[in-house]
């Protein structure tokens, strides 16, 4: 959550920055700022959207090489102005910007108070902006040292970039359990909290990692510890191309992402199985299978979206490979005291890879002594390097901060490893093996036809865009995806909606059924079909609107329900992968209908990098 993005070189810095900050708004979208070094120190900060900060600053000449500029998902204090980062110092010797929590930012507080510091603004950052320049003055040094010392003295996570107006030609950047990228040129170097800013300038990076310092000049980079040992640099390629950070003729990022999983479920099985459709190869999961065969028991830690992808990998992992499996919320994992043993083996599931209690989880596991996998999206993030082995989906970049495009990469990938796991434990024949491999393959061209219901979805989403509440029912592999289909009618468009079990039905929700609530029922062919008739059977008999999403070709429940979204058939292991679709896009056009800003809900952020 919220984006940073800085520039120091030989061009304009803010048609840069104001660039980046539109590229990383999906982060972060309460406020927005920039702040330059041109002789004098030029700060703008502005409430709303990058729109509302760009509307701001107008005509005005906003000239300087160096600069940087923050969009924000607020933490410590309400949106508005003042909040609104990059912070000034009291002194005016620093600006910073900052993603993450300092944790006792509160003591630092009443310390620089009494030493006579006033304080602007409600953040924690402006506290970490005063520490910084409290060192500084204390003692002859130069702003990188008094950097790393105050830095030494805050718990909590950061990544942030200082300026100096003492030393104009140089931006300080850290990390500790925030990401930031640093994007080299020629001549020049940029910043940002992932590469979506950086693309178009640069396909060289370097990933800082946590309690890395970096001191950058136009023409020098200095990276080291908050220790002060010196590192060597690590550069990599960026294999994200500019194209797939643009809505490509599409109305909202959310939308282009639904039609994209076709592209992203082949793109993440393509390569991992062979040619013949007799075999799944993960080689980022080479090295660890023999200690995966003799799991005891596996664990999936996750959050939000990813998690009910875990719970479809839960089924998965049980029904194939007979492995006992629990899905844990990243959240309550690292708070409480779980039972984990060393043959256990974890899998974090993350679309960013920067999710904080996810990655506070995984080092929960690994001080355990259990092996931990990572299944993640983003090359680079802190997962893929905090975990013993994994694998990569290849969703593509996803800006629209509901997920939809890395839930059905993730369910891809759990299905591969149950399957291979399976398999290769002997639990399953290879005449079904193999069908199920032909079976997945077979999915990116059955989503395509699952998308040609587009229009009719549009057509039932205007007769309940007005309702409060909804009900989303389903069984066995697909109850993971009625928690994931009310999530995202929650997340976009803000209507009261819950999943749950069909069978559940009876033990509560069943009270709240009546000729306003409609039930979305995922009730395509499986061998629980006959029970979820006969739960649709129930809500009809208390007058329930009944929204079913069935299996091509299903007479039995077309006569029952009030309205049917068909999809291809599937075996019932690969169903969540079709009928999650026609989910995605009932709520997408239910939040377009009610004015819903689809791709940037509020009070939310994409990554959730802190507490």
């Amino acid at each position: 959550m919220c984006g940073i993005v800085g520039y120091i070189g030989d061009k304009e810095a803010y048609p840069i920055l104001i660039n980046g900050l539109k590229r990383l708004e999906y982060r972060g979208y309460d406020s927005a700022g920039v702040a330059l070094l041109n002789g004098e120190t030029l700060l703008y900060k502005r409430k709303g959207k990058v729109s509302d900060l760009e509307s701001f600053i107008g005509q005005q000449m906003v000239t300087g090489k160096i600069g940087m500029g923050h969009t924000r998902w607020a933490t410590h204090g309400e949106p508005n102005d003042v909040n609104a980062h990059p912070h000034a110092s009291f002194h005016k010797n620093f600006i910073i910007i900052h993603n993450g929590i300092i944790e006792n930012y509160a003591r630092l507080k009443e310390k620089l108070i009494h030493r006579g510091y006033e304080f602007q603004s409600e953040t924690d950052t402006e506290v970490l902006a005063n520490l910084i320049e409290y060192i500084y003055l204390s003692n002859p040094m130069t702003a990188e040292m008094a950097v790393r010392l105050a830095l030494s003295k805050v718990v909590g996570a950061y990544g942030l970039v200082v300026m100096c107006k003492n030393e104009p030609d140089k931006l300080i950047a850290a990390r500790k359990g925030s990401p930031l990228v640093i994007g080299v040129g020629q001549g020049e170097y940029f910043l940002a909290s992932d590469a979506t800013p950086i693309v178009e300038y640069t396909k060289s990076v370097i990933y800082m990692n946590d309690d890395d310092v970096a001191v950058i000049q136009k023409n020098e980079l200095q990276l080291k510890t908050i220790q002060n040992q010196s590192l060597i640099p690590n550069i990599q390629e960026l294999s994200l191309d500019i194209g797939e950070i643009d809505k490509m003729g599409f109305d909202h990022f959310m939308l282009k992402e639904i039609y994209e999983q076709p592209k992203a479920i082949a793109d993440t099985f393509r390569g991992r199985i062979t040619p013949d459709l007799m075999n799944i190869h993960l080689g980022g999961l080479h090295a660890v299978w023999p200690d995966l065969e003799k799991a005891r028991r596996i664990i999936i830690v996750a959050c939000g979206t990813s998690w009910h992808a875990g719970l479809v990998g839960e089924y998965l992992f049980e029904e194939f490979a007979r492995i006992p499996v629990e899905v844990e919320y990243g959240s309550e994992f690292r708070y409480r005291k779980p039972v984990i043993y060393s043959d256990d083996v974890v899998i974090a599931i993350s679309q960013s890879g920067e999710t904080a209690d996810t990655l506070a989880a995984i080092r929960l596991a690994k001080e355990a002594g259990a092996m931990v996998l990572g299944i993640c999206n983003v090359v680079g993030s802190s997962i893929p390097r905090e975990t013993d082995a994994g694998v990569y989906t290849h969703a593509g970049p996803e800006i629209g901060v509901a997920s939809t495009k890395a839930f059905t990469a993730q369910v891809t990938v759990l299905t591969m490893m149950a399957l291979k796991l399976a398999h290769n434990k002997y639990q399953i024949s290879n005449e079904q093996y193999h069908h199920l491999i032909k079976e997945l393959t077979l999915i990116p061209e059955k989503i395509e036809r699952a998308l040609g219901a587009n229009e009719h979805i549009k057509t039932i989403s205007k007769l309940y865009k007005d309702r409060n509440n909804a009900i989303y029912l389903g069984r066995g592999f697909l109850f993971p995806v009625a928690l994931e289909g009310a999530l995202k009618l929650k997340e976009i468009s803000y209507i009261h909606a819950e999943g749950y079990p069909a069978a559940e039905m009876k033990h509560g929700p069943i009270a709240l059924i009546d000729e306003n609530m409609p039930v979305v029922v995922i009730a395509t062919k499986d061998s629980s079909y006959e029970k979820i008739v006969s739960n649709i059977q129930e809500v009809k008999a208390r007058n329930g609107i009944v929204i079913a999403v069935v299996t091509e070709g299903d007479d039995t429940i077309k006569k029952m329900a009030n309205h049917v979204i068909e999809v291809p058939e599937t075996p019932e292991h690969l169903a969540p992968l079709m009928s999650v679709i026609p989910l995605q896009l009932l709520s997408y056009h239910i939040a377009v209908m009610r004015g819903c800003n689809v791709d940037q809900p509020r009070n939310l952020a994409k990554s959730v990098t802190v507490e």
